[in-house]
């Protein structure tokens, strides 16, 4: 057992997250839904189209992070694009998938790897500083 411990203070993070989950899944199933209504299937890319691009968007962010031969930094920066990449490839299925557990699975894809990548450029932020340049935000 834990002396001194707050759990007060403790709790508000796991409580945090729990509220970013719901709100994150709840917009992953409402993005969901609307891309699926949107216009007839025959307007719409297919599913190839969409996860191909997917690919090549996750490819183009992950070849073209900037390294600076920390492996810390490097595996952050890399990353960031491959889990919006599954978050992307989540998202497609979420439209075109029936499969209730992979549907699921995708849900959760999207709400996991969006906290990790909070976490990821936090700790970019935290660890590795950059100058902002005028007028930019973070």
């Amino acid at each position: 057992m834990y002396r001194g411990t707050n759990r007060t203070a403790n709790a508000w993070p796991r409580t945090a997250v729990v509220l970013l989950s719901i709100a994150s899944l709840a917009s992953a199933i409402g993005l969901g839904r609307a891309v699926a209504e949107e216009g007839e299937p025959s307007q719409r890319q297919s599913f190839h189209q969409l996860m191909n691009q997917a690919m090549a968007v996750m490819d183009h962010g992950m070849e073209h992070a900037a390294m600076t031969g920390s492996p810390d930094h490097d595996f952050a920066a890399m990353m960031i694009p491959h889990h919006q990449g599954a978050i992307d490839m989540a998202k497609v299925e979420l439209v075109y998938g029936t499969d209730p557990v992979l549907r699921r699975m995708a849900q959760e894809i999207i709400v996991t790897q969006q906290q990790e990548i909070g976490v990821m450029r936090d700790q970019l932020d935290r660890r590795f500083p950059h100058p902002r340049r005028d007028g930019e935000d973070r």
